[in-house]
């Protein structure tokens, strides 16, 4: 699933302060070699400048001039370009991309109460999974392209781009089949369809993609790499270290948590099963067994520990029938063999090896 929210809201949470409408285009159909696939997400300010990318950066500039409209007029609009052969070159884009794109614009502002968006930034900042239901087509003048279902506290609301939709539209929307559809939508994590009787509309259902939560155990200088790369890709990050030194806020300000605690107290400071992957790199070896104890007890499917296979086979050692458990989770020495031995480049293969692991690519690796 390709929805990922975060390079979006800086612009957007800029924008909306200002109370100035924008146009969100969300890629909803692809055919044949595309940069990006259904669900990835472009924001649009109304003087042009953009957020997130749909294409390598050669389409966007086509689009922002196609937002101007929807913003001025509310009205979504379906921007489709084909550039399956040469002839593209006739656009003057020249992509030779080899595929076909279904981009929908919408208007994002206060008549429309910022929504997709402002849902969508506050379940990502509770970390609640969700999706959003959108029109993408319809033949039904009272139920419009870029009409909205939204879930709520108390079912699911349906909000139009503009504020027309129908009796009978809300009615459609509201009917079981499509509140069920947008309930299980987070669940399977891609973005699914449905369609109405008679191919009348579409309605894409588009899950939200939660940032995975990473936890590293041990604060040290060569973390800081690590904190670098995972906020690039708007990961949130927590590290613990039982060392004052270490342990500073100031040292990790793209981090979202820094913890001074003793690592056999772990299990009692953080609630494990809210990470997706952890690393052991404390460098202290009485240290990083107790936090291996500590994860061999969770139920992480992803533990990286530092160091060479010596090492990791005495920890597992000194661990005893604890090991067993961990052994199949174990990513030891943690990381890709990309080469290089530079703090930067184990760093790299370490948030290499777990963006693999958090999207399902599960790569041979070879036992350093």
């Amino acid at each position: 699933m390709d929805s990922e929210l975060g390079p979006l809201l800086p612009l957007f949470e800029r924008e909306r302060a200002g109370g100035r409408a924008m146009a969100l285009g969300v890629l909803v159909h692809t055919i044949g070699s595309t940069y990006r696939k259904p669900g990835a997400m472009l924001l649009i300010a109304g003087g042009g400048e953009y957020a997130g990318l749909i294409s390598g950066g050669c389409l966007e500039g086509d689009l922002g001039e196609r937002a101007r409209a929807v913003i001025e007029t509310g009205r979504a609009a379906l921007v489709t370009y084909d550039l399956r052969n040469s002839d593209d070159l006739v656009w003057g884009l020249g992509l030779g991309c080899e595929g076909a794109m279904h981009i929908l614009l919408l208007r994002v502002g206060p008549q429309e109460e910022w929504q997709p968006l402002a849902h969508l930034a506050a379940a990502r900042a509770a970390l609640s999974p969700t999706a959003v239901g959108i029109v993408t087509e319809s033949r039904d003048p009272g139920l419009p392209a870029g009409a909205l279902l939204l879930p709520q506290a108390a079912g699911a609301a349906a909000l139009p781009l503009p504020r027309s939709l129908s009796c009978a539209a809300q009615a459609v929307l509201l009917e079981p089949g499509a509140l069920a559809a947008l309930a299980a939508a987070p669940g399977s994590g891609a973005v699914g369809w449905l369609e109405g009787p008679g191919s009348g509309w579409k309605l894409l259902l588009l899950p939200l993609c939660l940032p995975p939560r990473l936890l590293l155990l041990g604060a040290g200088p060569d973390a800081w790499p690590v904190v670098d790369f995972a906020a690039r890709l708007h990961w949130r990050v927590t590290l613990v270290d039982h060392r004052p030194a270490y342990a500073v806020p100031a040292h990790f300000p793209s981090a979202e948590r820094v913890l001074l605690a003793r690592p056999e107290e772990l299990a009692q400071a953080l609630d494990l099963r809210q990470f997706a992957a952890a690393v052991v790199m404390s460098h202290h070896l009485p240290s990083d067994l107790e936090y291996l104890r500590a994860l061999s007890a969770s139920a992480l499917g992803y533990v990286g520990l530092l160091g060479p296979p010596a090492r990791r086979e005495k920890l597992l050692a000194e661990l005893g029938p604890q090991a067993q458990p961990l052994r199949p989770r174990l990513r030891a020495p943690v990381g890709f063999n990309l080469g290089g031995r530079a703090p930067e480049a184990i760093a790299l293969a370490i948030v290499a090896e777990i963006h693999a692991f958090v999207h399902g690519m599960q790569p041979e690796r070879s036992d350093k």
